[in-house]
């Protein structure tokens, strides 16, 4: 299976954003891009063009969810051939994602860590062992833990490994003593990445 092998903190300091709680420090220390030294003007030279904008934008939030180019691409497109805004949907079917919802859920520290335990199977999805990432999840779903893994180190020590976020998104539902997570309904934009402009993104793909 294809992943993203790049630095997560070398790719965050190319989009400007922290892709990974790691990578907080790493911004501050070095805002440069990769490749310029701290005496480059700005981080792109100046503004940009329009294309340049709605590229970094796709780019950024291809790289927030984890996804490849090819997937992000297919996931755009069949944003757009449903029913509503293509901007919100794409942001929908991307917070849908298994591996964004053990994420929101609190259950891993980051989606790259999230990613990792949906590829080796350690949940079950309506008692099904799952371990493909971006399978999407919908209202009435039911999460949980294979009773092999939760007797594991990582889910004995969730608490230390994931610490529970401050707030779990509305649409899900989660007991962290019975490793549970319930979908509740679908994501609203305020659920997404509040700096995420989708509409660039939509621009992007309709040229």
């Amino acid at each position: 299976m294809a992943i993203e092998r790049q630095s997560i903190v070398k790719m965050s300091r190319r989009e400007g954003y922290a892709l990974h709680p790691k990578a907080h420090k790493a911004l501050i220390k070095r805002t440069a891009l990769p490749g310029y030294n701290s005496n480059a003007r700005g981080r792109s030279g100046g503004r940009g063009s329009q294309y340049s904008l709605q590229l970094r934008e796709k780019q950024k939030v291809k790289r927030i969810y984890g996804l490849l180019e090819k997937q992000f691409s297919n996931l755009m497109k069949q944003a757009e051939r449903t029913p509503g805004q293509s901007g919100l949907i794409l942001l929908q079917l991307l917070e849908q994602r298994l591996d964004n919802v053990i994420y929101r859920a609190g259950f891993a520290p980051s989606r790259r860590a999230s990613r990792q335990l949906a590829t080796h199977g350690h949940f079950l999805l309506n008692g099904i062992r799952v371990d493909i990432p971006s399978i999407r999840l919908k209202s009435g779903d039911l999460l949980t833990i294979r009773p092999k893994s939760s007797n594991s180190n990582y889910f004995l020590h969730l608490d230390d490994n994931s610490p529970a976020p401050g707030a779990i998104p509305d649409w899900l539902k989660v007991n962290r003593k019975k490793f549970e997570i319930s979908v509740i309904g679908i994501p609203s934009r305020d659920d997404a990445e509040v700096d995420i402009n989708e509409q660039l993104i939509v621009e992007y793909y309709s040229r």
